[in-house]
């Protein structure tokens, strides 16, 4: 006969994590991650009672088109960080096929000195199916880091996608790393990427790149100043290599001196109070979608309507008017 495996008591790990007990705080992580209910309802009091521990870390956004060197860029970043005095948290999020559900996983495995290190904790978790190149969870494992003593945080994206403004509304700074080239490099680059970054780093600027990486950050200064009203900053543009160290130690430099002109002017304490009430409004989209797709009524009905909008005999606007209307009688009988 299988005994029901034991889970830890809330308290259990709220102590631990607060100890920066590396073990329990990956667990502690894995647990809001599940979509098991009785983890769900253990990760939501961890959560509560961890609140009062969380918000003294510097957040870092960092997002690129995959061969940009995320990873290495982070591995020498990630000492510039530590060499300073820093606690480091890295929270990598890699793509998941829609298939298997599967993922790579393997930034851990490409940021080898870096895991070895007692200041720094690297977690690797899958996107799934989330926009935006984020698990559904990351920003509730970077309040477990933070109340577990980590004061920088780095979340590394999947890539340039369609919703990072996901990304920028969890942290402080948003990093985009971009390949040299210009020309049509930049000419598909979005717009909206671009608008959000609060600094541009053009990638691999050593040997035979660098008159190349030169080219290109003039290239995308110039698209900048474009792209950017008149009354808004521009976002510095810098050539960086994480192989040869040339402007990592200047990048970190230039993104501390810009968080602590926020911190002084009161700005990251409104923008985090403004993050927290749009992540509200995010959770409840997802509960609403999640319980609109577990419901039986909606079950039943949905490989018909799938199976007419394919076969072109219905409308969609109609289809979902349809099904919107029986999910919320099903409630309403309840």
């Amino acid at each position: 006969m299988n005994k029901k495996k034991s889970r830890y008591k809330s308290d259990f790990y709220v102590e631990r994590v607060l100890e920066s007990d590396r073990l329990i705080l990956s667990r502690a992580i894995t647990v809001i991650e599940s979509t098991h209910p009785e983890d769900e309802s253990l990760a939501s009091e961890i959560l509560n009672k961890i609140m009062p521990y969380t918000g003294k870390s510097r957040r870092i956004g960092l997002t690129g088109s995959p061969g940009v060197g995320k990873s290495t860029f982070i591995e020498s970043f990630g000492k510039e960080a530590i060499s300073s005095g820093n606690k480091l948290a890295v929270l990598t999020i890699d793509p998941s096929s829609l298939q298997s559900k599967g993922s790579i996983l393997g930034d851990k495995t490409r940021m080898n000195d870096l895991s070895k290190d007692d200041r720094v904790f690297i977690r690797p978790s899958a996107a799934g199916q989330n926009l935006g190149g984020v698990s559904a969870k990351t920003r509730e494992a970077m309040l477990l880091c933070e109340a577990a003593g980590f004061n920088i945080i780095i979340i590394e994206t999947v890539g340039v996608g369609q919703s990072e403004t996901l990304v920028k509304g969890m942290v402080d700074f948003f990093l985009l790393l971009m390949l040299p080239g210009g020309g049509d490099e930049l000419q598909g680059i979005k717009r909206g990427i671009m608008e959000l970054a609060d600094m541009i780093l053009i990638t691999k600027a050593d040997g035979d790149n660098m008159e190349k990486a030169k080219r290109t950050k003039q290239d995308y200064k110039n698209a900048l100043s474009v792209l950017k009203s008149k009354n808004s900053t521009l976002p510095p543009v810098m050539t960086c290599s994480a192989i040869d160290g040339h402007n990592i130690r200047e990048a970190w430099e230039k993104i501390i001196l810009f968080l602590q002109a926020k911190e002084t002017s009161g700005f990251l304490k409104q923008n985090r109070i403004q993050q927290n009430l749009d992540w509200m409004h995010e959770i409840i989209r997802s509960k609403i979608k999640d319980s609109f797709y577990s419901n039986p009524s909606i079950k039943n009905l949905l490989p018909q309507i799938e199976a007419d909008i394919l076969n072109e005999k219905t409308d969609a606007t109609y289809a979902a008017n349809y099904l919107l209307t029986h999910f919320w009688n099903s409630h309403t009988k309840k």
